[in-house]
């Protein structure tokens, strides 16, 4: 398998790490990248976009990183609390009025980004297109009574997040969080990544390839979902499957927790940002103080939704013990539904990320960035 793209020599085994896990029949297509103190070291592509192996990844090509979105969204909510536009303390309902509904009115901002609020599911039976409908998600959101106790433990959103904090984004700005996150980040920074993406650049767009059965079952227990927990009521209403990532209706919505499109060179590019203190070729986004404070710990523990110990910021993972992010301990970014990641080192000023279209079973537990990571950080 060829491999494209540009890697300085000193990163050298990191490409040699991407070229094994092709070697090895555990890709079909991907990318990593990488910098260091702002400046793109690692910037690799290789195999196919597409299941039949039919079309060559491109420099260019982008595709769905599902949860790898929810770090982008986030920033975007803190864009907003660096400017003195959102307190994180007050309640979702002064910016939001209906979202007060079923005993939430003194509901905190804060627990929307760190997976408290109780809302990682809907009760009513939603349209099997209710993605596609911002106003029916906000609505069915904003009328739901919490599953726990807000703030009493963390289960994660991993649909409602986005329409949760997209909708508080809406309601400050006027804008959409796709529209806020091309004007007020990527666009800036020349960022190839999209929530909502134009019609125009579907021809570039990798296939999501789901696992086998047979990957599936060898996976065990961990890649079962059980429709009665939970992950599964939140999977289930309205119904969210790996291929739907390949439909057009899919790629044109905005769904701020899943359907971000980039690829690795353009998630590094944003997160270079939060690894350098907020500021990237003169471009600044955010204060480093108010990365400092979105990044403190607020939640560590099982997660009620993966079942799992988690780390949980304020919008984004934090390394742990158990979901080791790098080697420093204030790493923080997000994983995405198969395999994708997105990290931020404010220690070490990297940033890094790793994007594929052949999912892993599951909903955790893929390491195929794990030699690429270990690489990176042994040539640093």
């Amino acid at each position: 398998m060829k491999i494209e793209g540009e890697c300085a020599p000193r990163f050298a085994a990191v490409r040699e790490a991407f070229a094994a896990n092709f070697a090895a029949g555990r890709e079909v297509g991907a990318s990593f990248a990488a910098s260091v103190d702002g400046r793109l070291v690692v910037d690799l592509w290789g195999g196919f976009a597409d299941a039949a192996g039919t079309r060559p990844w491109e420099r260019d090509t982008i595709l769905n990183v599902w949860s790898v979105t929810k770090a982008m969204t986030s920033l975007c909510a803190h864009v907003l609390v660096d400017r003195g536009l959102l307190d994180l303390d007050a309640p979702v309902a002064e910016y939001w009025p209906e979202f007060a509904a079923a005993g939430k009115e003194s509901l905190p901002i804060r627990h929307l980004l760190t997976h408290q609020a109780g809302l990682a599911a809907i009760r009513a039976p939603l349209p099997r297109d209710a993605f596609y409908d911002w106003s029916c998600m906000t609505t069915a959101i904003a009328a739901e009574a919490p599953w726990w106790e807000p703030g009493s433990a963390s289960g994660y959103h991993a649909l409602t997040f986005g329409f949760l904090v997209g909708e508080v984004v809406r309601r400050i700005t006027g804008r959409t969080l796709g529209t806020f996150l091309r004007e007020e980040v990527t666009a800036p920074l020349g960022a190839d990544f999209h929530i909502g993406l134009p019609e125009g650049d579907d021809a570039r767009v990798a296939e999501m390839i789901p696992p086998t059965a047979t990957e599936t079952a060898a996976a065990g227990s961990q890649a079962q979902i059980d429709p009665e927990s939970m992950l599964g009521k939140l999977m289930r209403n309205p119904l969210v499957t790996p291929p739907m990532a390949n439909l057009p209706a899919w790629r044109r919505a905005e769904v701020p927790a899943a359907n971000g499109h980039g690829n690795a060179r353009s998630v590094v590019r944003v997160l270079s940002a939060l690894a350098c203190g907020g500021t990237l070729d003169g471009q600044r986004l955010i204060g480093a103080e108010t990365i400092a404070r979105a990044i403190e710990p607020q939640w560590t523990g099982r997660d009620l939704v993966l079942n799992i110990p988690m780390c949980w910021a304020l919008g984004f993972m934090r390394s742990s013990p158990v979901l080791a992010l790098g080697p420093n301990p204030r790493a923080f970014g997000h994983g995405g539904w198969g395999g994708s990641l997105g990290i931020a080192d404010p220690d070490g000023r990297v940033a890094w990320a790793y994007v594929m279209n052949k999912m892993s079973p599951g909903t955790t537990g893929d390491w195929r960035a794990a030699g690429m990571l270990a690489a990176l950080y042994a040539a640093r």
